[in-house]
């Protein structure tokens, strides 16, 4: 028996068994690559399925405010936080993930600018014909503000385009794959979505921002017991090898 097959069981052992459920998941796209990865583990191992909605950062608490049906909620660890404040994140389900950076990226055999200091960053925007990022995401606000620090956000703003972070066939790194963009600035998990382009590196440290991502099981879900056994296995040892793999530290490992 291998180490992977040990830990599934190890983890079923724990999962008291409910019956086969649908489970509703709202999620920022921001943490997409490795949660589509580990859907169909879970499912697998449970017996459960997940429907799963991936949106907007700032979206997902938008439509949980305003009673979206959902019976697990992953977004920024802000947003969970607010939203548990709010009594919309049943009490004690509130469960750190894992975290990433914002990174940039362009297409393979393109040259990889120097964006190691703030001033390489500068430079490689003021060069490139082409920007994209996600308009509506966390890492994009953030680029928003990175643009401001950099006193370069006019010069650039007419070559940017914004993109919506709930379609990742028109993503930012989707749009550099295609070769439609120079350049791409995203969360660093999604950009490694695509076959097509090189990851050129996380934005330079004091520009840096690192998004915590968390769940929770909504206060009025319906399956509330196999949404706390999806959060068990996205948060499980095993779990992070997954996280890893899309340019993510998760949480446990910390």
């Amino acid at each position: 028996m291998t180490m992977r097959l040990l830990v599934l069981l190890g983890f079923l052992l724990q999962i008291p068994f409910v019956g086969a459920a649908e489970i509703r998941l709202l999620s920022t796209g921001g943490i997409r690559p490795p949660i589509e990865e580990l859907i169909p583990q879970f499912e697998r191992a449970s017996g459960h399925k997940v429907s799963a909605r991936f949106i907007g950062g700032p979206g997902v608490q938008r439509e949980v405010e305003a009673g979206t049906a959902a019976d697990v909620v992953l977004a920024s660890s802000s947003v969970i936080d607010d939203l548990a404040k709010a009594g919309k994140i049943a009490q004690g389900t509130r469960t750190e993930i894992a975290r990433s950076g914002v990174g940039v990226s362009v297409r393979a055999g393109m040259p990889k600018p120097d964006i190691s200091t703030a001033d390489g960053l500068k430079r490689a925007l003021l060069d490139a014909k082409s920007i994209a990022y996600a308009g509506d995401g966390t890492a994009g606000l953030h680029f928003e503000k990175v643009l401001d620090r950099l006193a370069i956000r006019k010069q650039v703003e007419a070559k940017t385009k914004k993109t919506v972070a709930a379609d990742p066939k028109n993503s930012a790194p989707a749009l550099v794959d295609r070769g439609e963009v120079d350049l791409a600035v995203s969360s660093i998990p999604t950009i490694f979505e695509r076959k097509g382009i090189v990851f050129v590196g996380p934005l330079p440290a004091e520009l840096q921002n690192y998004i915590t991502y968390a769940g929770g099981v909504t206060a009025n879900a319906k399956e509330a017991q196999a949404a706390r056994a999806f959060l068990r296995f996205i948060t499980a040892p095993a779990a992070a090898l997954a996280l890893k793999a899309k340019g993510m530290e998760a949480a446990a490992q910390r």
